[in-house]
């Protein structure tokens, strides 16, 4: 499959941030937005840089949905298609989707998809049940919906958080969803815009840079099979499992890309000690092999564009070593 869509890098100035990052070269992993569980809502029209309270939502009901979930330890989007073309709220159905048990505790991860009329029964969920509970409690209090064995992708499009997002994720979302309905959506930010184009791939919480629409149907396949996309298990692509602390999220980027291991409950990770910016992981495989690994985050001596419109500043990195 290929695309024969002009290059959208070519409407970015030279000092866009995902041009710098991209330029640099440096590895991803360890940058995923960190959530045990995801909840995606359609919110068709125009958003603002906050959209939670900038969009055609209720504001005050925005912000409690991300504050509900932002405490419960998951995380909260809001998607729309890339046909959407409405004008004006119209009181229809929307979509959700809801992803939990990220860690496995209880046969996960799952994805639950449906609709829904009023985005305020999403109040009445048990949040902290998404984190390691089956799907079951969800389906009650939300019985338009339906457990699914697809996977979707969400691709950050939100251009007034910065502009890198919208030119570079558009032209994915509308590859994706030409070839894969349904599946790959708009979403609102989700951080790491000088990774564009970045989405949330679920309901594995796999968090990918640099995505084209090629990719973007590859991931959407994968999560299909419960696995993750080989093609996104490098160093310019793996960002990380959302569930995992951004040190651990680094040194199973680092494995992935030398064992190529897709299946997502083949490996198991912890900090032994150390704190954020450097920390010692031990990373064992289901097979038996284990690797102790040093994981510290520290400058790369460069000045980049963290986010379009800001000054450069200096820049880190994890630097992932291997302990003999």
């Amino acid at each position: 499959m290929t695309s024969e869509r002009p290059d959208p890098t070519s409407k970015l100035p030279e000092t866009a941030c995902s041009l710098s990052w991209e330029g640099a070269g440096h590895p991803v992993g360890g940058t995923a937005a960190m959530a045990d569980f995801w909840i995606a809502l359609e919110q068709p029209g125009p958003w603002g840089r906050d959209a939670f309270t900038e969009s055609w939502l209720d504001p005050a009901l925005g912000d409690r949905l991300e504050g509900a979930c932002a405490r419960a330890g998951g995380r909260l989007v809001l998607i729309r298609s890339v046909s959407d073309r409405r004008s004006q709220a119209d009181g229809a159905p929307r979509q959700v989707f809801v992803a939990g048990d990220l860690r496995g505790a209880s046969g996960g991860p799952w994805l639950l998809a449906g609709a829904i009329v009023d985005p305020a029964d999403l109040l009445g969920l048990d949040l902290g049940a998404l984190v390691d509970q089956g799907p079951d409690a969800v389906l009650q209090a939300l019985p338009g919906l339906h457990r699914t064995d697809a996977g979707i992708l969400l691709v950050c499009t939100n251009g007034k958080r910065d502009v890198c997002c919208a030119v570079r994720g558009r032209p994915v979302v509308l590859e994706g969803a030409r070839h894969r309905p349904g599946q790959v959506w708009e979403c609102t930010h989700t951080g790491g815009h000088r990774f564009a184009a970045t989405g949330i791939a679920l309901p594995s919480g796999h968090t990918i840079a640099r995505l084209t629409g090629e990719l973007a149907v590859q991931v959407v396949d994968a999560e299909a099979r419960r696995e993750l996309c080989p093609a996104a298990l490098d160093a310019a692509h793996d960002r990380g499992r959302s569930h995992l602390d951004l040190p651990v999220q680094a040194a199973e980027a680092w494995v992935r890309a030398r064992t190529q291991e897709t299946t997502l409950r083949a490996l198991t990770s912890r900090i032994e000690s150390g704190d954020e910016w450097d920390a010692q992981v031990r990373v064992a495989h289901e097979d038996g092999r284990a690797w102790r690994l040093r994981v510290h985050k520290e400058p790369t001596g460069e000045r980049l564009y963290d986010s379009c419109g800001n000054d450069p500043a200096p820049a880190h990195r994890f630097y992932v070593d291997e302990q003999v």
